[in-house]
């Protein structure tokens, strides 16, 4: 299965657990609004640093939703992998195998 269809199909199940919880899951998207407003850091920024903790807990589903931001947004694959760069730096083996998976998602997000 592509990533393109892995983050459809998690995209399918949110929507399911929206009507199950729907308080609580538009609690968790106010809070990511909140917080992904431009203050200190920018919005492309905090994304970087959303989808380096996304590697670092290796939460397959959250490196696919922050990569389609950033591609969203425009980033180059050159600074992809830089952010990736960093994740395999703090987070050796684990973090080579996710940057792997990452870089990846984005390959297959903004192929033609």
């Amino acid at each position: 299965m592509s990533w393109t269809d892995k983050l459809n199909e998690t995209k399918t199940q949110l929507r399911s657990l929206n009507k199950a919880i729907p308080d609580t899951t538009k609690a968790f998207g106010d809070l990511g609004k909140t917080v992904k407003k431009d203050g200190a850091l920018s919005f492309k920024e905090k994304e970087y640093v959303a989808l380096g903790i996304a590697v670092a807990t290796r939460c397959e589903p959250c490196m696919m939703f922050h990569m389609e931001a950033l591609v969203r947004l425009g980033v180059t694959r050159e600074e992809v992998s830089d952010v990736l760069a960093t994740c395999i730096q703090m987070g050796g083996g684990p973090g080579l195998m996710y940057s792997g998976k990452a870089l990846e998602i984005y390959d297959q997000l903004t192929a033609d």
